[in-house]
């Protein structure tokens, strides 16, 4: 990836695959689905509209410190509703940016009000670490005057 990667040039490398939960299902299904996919969140689905993010967060902050049960309660009754979005065209920087300010770890992907892919804080981390090794490649090749 070169410097100033956007989020469609990410999602290209890293795919466009998303994991979902409905609102309706019970929070334990939707920890069986991350602990199956190894994720730390998933969008919340209903149909194909975005409702909602579940993360291991919200769990941790709504049922267990709750003392609810994670098999009697519905996702839709404790994700995390306002969920902040990013389009395809924004750049890591902004996503960094973003997730810093909000305070969170994921960020669906929407282009024209349809989810197209999800970027985690891992995503960027390493997009960020990809644009600075090729700008390190580029200034060496500058300084040793190789073409």
């Amino acid at each position: 990836m070169e410097a100033s990667t956007n989020v469609r040039q990410l999602l290209q490398g890293k795919g466009t695959e998303v994991w979902s939960v409905a609102p309706g299902e019970s929070v334990f299904h939707a920890l069986e689905r991350m602990a199956e996919k190894n994720v730390g969140a998933l969008v919340v689905l209903e149909g194909d509209a975005l409702v909602g993010m579940f993360s291991e967060r919200d769990y941790a902050r709504k049922v267990i410190l709750h003392g609810r049960a994670s098999r009697d309660t519905a996702v839709r009754d404790i994700m995390s509703e306002r969920v902040v979005t990013v389009g395809p065209e924004r750049t890591v920087a902004d996503c960094i940016a973003s997730m810093t300010e909000h305070r969170i770890r994921h960020l669906p992907v929407v282009e024209d009000g349809r989810l197209i892919g999800l970027v985690s804080i891992g995503d960027v981390v390493k997009a960020i670490m990809q644009d600075q090794s090729f700008l390190i490649d580029q200034l060496q090749s500058y300084i040793q005057g190789a073409p």
